[in-house]
C-alpha cells in the first residue's frame, strides 16, 4: 500500500505484529472527549488503497472495552479511489470524559480484497432457501426460550 505523508509529524500506519490484519493507526493530537461527543481526528497522510481492494476503518478492542472510544461510523470505507486525507470519525460511549495523549493508537485499518458489482434491475430474483426471512429469522431458538434477556 502506498502512502504520501501530508504532516510532517503523521505516524504511518504499520501493523504491530508479522501476520496482523490490521495497520494501526495513530492520532498525533491529545483528545480530549466528553460522554456522547464525536472526533473527526485526522491523520496526516493519504494512502493509495490498491484496486479492487477496501480500507476498512475499525475500531480497537481495547479502547472500546475499557474506554468506550469506538469508530462511530465502523467500519469506516477508504474506496479504492480516494487520494485525500485519512481521518477516523471517534465516538465516546462512555458516561465519563476521555483523556488520550498525542500518538495514541485510535484505530486500525485492515485492507482486504472486495468485488465491485453493477446494479441490473429485473422483475424476479432466484429463490433462496431463506427467502425473504427478515432479521433475526436463521435462529428464533433463542427468542423462544424461557432464558432471560
Amino acid at each position: 500500500m502506498k502512502v504520501k505523508r501530508l504532516l510532517k509529524d503523521a505516524v504511518l500506519p504499520q501493523q504491530a505484529h508479522i501476520g496482523d490484519a490490521g495497520f494501526d493507526l495513530v492520532y498525533t493530537k491529545p483528545i480530549e472527549l466528553a460522554p456522547l461527543q464525536r472526533l473527526q481526528a485526522m491523520l496526516g497522510y493519504s494512502v493509495e488503497i490498491p484496486e479492487n481492494h477496501v480500507g476498512l476503518v475499525c475500531p480497537r478492542s481495547g479502547l472500546a472495552l475499557k474506554m468506550g472510544l469506538t469508530v462511530l461510523n465502523a467500519p469506516g470505507i477508504i474506496d479504492s479511489g480516494y487520494r485525500g486525507e485519512l481521518g477516523v470519525i471517534l465516538i465516546n460511549l462512555s458516561n465519563q470524559n476521555i483523556s488520550l495523549p498525542p500518538k495514541t493508537k485510535i484505530a486500525q485499518m485492515v485492507v482486504t480484497p472486495c468485488i465491485s458489482e453493477r446494479v441490473e434491475l429485473v422483475n424476479s430474483l432466484s429463490s433462496s432457501d431463506r427467502g425473504e426471512d427478515g432479521f433475526g429469522s436463521t435462529d428464533n431458538s433463542v427468542f423462544e426460550s424461557d432464558s432471560e434477556w
